[in-house]
């Protein structure tokens, strides 16, 4: 089985739209710094990079599933030309209600992940910038990584902070599981 890296899309890979509003053209995507050397970083670790996004815009009618998909296309492209390869990104395309399952926090897209690529979930780390990608990483039984300002108060708490995605990437890389209290 394998190890993966489910990376959030807005606010770890590009930068997030305004509060309240939404990408709904490729050319609102600004990759941030340091995340194709983040990504390329992890895959030489043997992660399977994937990301996990909930795009409420679909269900809100700002854009189309095809729209969608060919923005992520053009972002994996723009990404793989510079050595980066996010292997899929499972976005959830429903509102907030009715809950669906897929929609983060909810961990559908990670258990669909791993069942799609033979993923061990304890063995990878859901990567964030929200409480939302925390808790969905936690449900799905990965370790996790909050992105943002270290002295955030979260809930619940991630294995590990980081302020972008590259730190977070070098970070979780060094990390070591705490050692099992008693044993043998």
């Amino acid at each position: 089985m394998k190890k993966a890296a489910f990376l959030d899309r807005d606010g770890v890979i590009n930068r997030s739209a305004p509060e309240g509003e939404y990408i709904t053209r490729w050319e609102e995507v600004e990759i941030l710094p340091g995340v194709a050397e983040a990504i390329s970083l992890l895959a030489q670790a043997g992660f399977c990079v994937l990301a996990a996004s909930n795009q409420r815009c679909v269900a809100k009618g700002l854009l189309t599933l095809s729209e969608l998909e060919s923005i992520h296309e053009r972002l994996c492209k723009e990404l793989a030309a510079k050595g980066a390869t996010i292997t899929r990104i499972y976005y959830c395309p429903h509102d907030s209600q009715p809950c669906c399952g897929c929609r983060k926090p909810d961990p559908g897209m990670l258990l669909t992940a791993a069942r799609d690529y033979e993923i061990d979930l304890r063995s990878s780390w859901m990567i964030g910038d929200s409480d939302v990608d925390i808790q969905a990483g936690m449900k799905a039984h990965c370790r996790t990584v909050r992105i943002g300002h270290v002295d955030a108060i979260t809930n619940p708490p991630p294995d590990l902070f980081a302020k972008d995605l590259l730190d977070a990437a070098r970070k979780l890389l060094q990390f070591k599981s705490p050692s099992p209290m008693g044993g043998a």
